[in-house]
């Protein structure tokens, strides 16, 4: 089977989904011939996808213009989808013709709507999957504009011409749609590392794959606790340590840190919670997927919110005290990727 896979580069969620589920398909089918478009680079896409694949560097959506990790920029989005869907008929026909010269059997979105119309053209069975759909969001933001109605039915009818939409648990409702198929959660499990830091707790500060810095420099000190930071950030806090130097995948080094401080996200709340890692999360600004997100791992994790002048302040020691205190939970099963598979195996049969 030849499966184009194109995965969202709108922060590392989308890939976390998808790249469990292209492992999976790899088991079921040892001759997988795999193609992955992403604006992804090639060599975060390998941390997580183990099947060899063609790497198509380029993004077919862009989701949302964020000013930050846990705000929408709502004017650029705006002025990006009237731009996107203004030639949308000739953007659907190229993509029916690249899945036609690619002579691919499936398509799996995460979650663009594109190749799931480009597919429509040529009847191939196509399936998305995510815990969202861009064209409930795009309602919640931009339904009531006048210009937002052709945009919206483009994108519903691009969903709803899917085999299947693949929800994963925790996820929307997606009442739009009509061919939503609930899937358990899909989440990979990490190894636990001895990171070396002579006995202190280790907290991971790591707001998702959207650029947004935490001013840590600016944070009290607290004794034996140090905090693993992106190298990028460039923190000179003492206590502070580039994450990236100690040489782990991120799931092996969520699975590693006594808590992790992040922003309402799939990926991470799944890991998180499969992996046992306490949560201290700050909501994002008017994010409608975040309330199933945070309710799921109320119920199935550790987990506290801080509010944003808080964080930026570093007044997160009593947050930190508190989620410590919690009593271990059993991990809960995240058998959403198999189930995945065999959905995709059997598309259009």
């Amino acid at each position: 089977m030849h499966l184009f896979a194109d995965i969202s580069s709108h922060g590392f969620g989308h890939l976390a989904i998808s790249a469990p589920v292209l492992n999976a398909l790899a088991e079921i089918d040892p001759d997988l011939q795999l193609t992955v478009r992403s604006g992804l680079a090639p060599e975060i896409l390998r941390q997580r996808i183990r099947p060899a694949f063609e790497h198509i560097r380029a993004a077919s959506d862009f989701g949302y213009v964020m000013q930050d990790a846990t705000r929408i920029d709502h004017p650029a989005s705006a002025r990006a989808y009237r731009a996107a869907h203004a030639g949308w008929a000739a953007r659907v026909a190229g993509e029916g013709r690249l899945l036609a010269s690619r002579q691919v059997d499936r398509v799996l979105s995460n979650v663009s709507y594109l190749p799931l119309a480009g597919a429509a053209l040529n009847g191939i069975p196509a399936l998305s999957i995510c815990s969202l759909n861009w064209a409930d969001l795009f309602a919640h933001f931009f339904g009531h504009e006048s210009w937002a109605a052709p945009i919206h039915a483009d994108m519903l009818d691009a969903y709803r011409d899917a085999w299947a939409f693949l929800r994963v648990t925790p996820g929307m409702p997606m009442e739009r749609l009509g061919n939503v198929r609930p899937l358990a959660p899909i989440a990979a499990r990490g190894q636990r590392h001895e990171l070396g830091l002579g006995g202190d707790r280790a907290v991971l500060v790591a707001m998702g794959g959207i650029k947004h810095r935490v001013p840590l420099e600016n944070w009290p000190r607290r004794p034996g606790i140090r905090w693993l930071v992106p190298a990028s950030w460039q923190c000179t806090h003492p206590d502070a340590l580039a994450f990236e130097s100690l040489d782990l995948g991120f799931t092996d080094l969520l699975c590693s840190v006594d808590a992790i401080i992040t922003k309402p996200g799939y990926g991470t709340f799944t890991e998180a919670a499969c992996n046992g890692t306490p949560v201290l999360y700050q909501r994002r600004a008017d994010w409608p997927e975040q309330d199933c997100l945070i309710e799921w791992l109320g119920e199935h994790g550790n987990c506290r919110e801080i509010d944003a002048a808080a964080l930026n302040a570093g007044e997160v020691g009593s947050a930190l005290e508190a989620l410590w205190q919690q009593p271990a939970r059993p991990l809960p099963p995240a058998d959403g990727a198999a189930q995945a598979a065999a959905l995709i195996m059997a598309a259009g049969r």
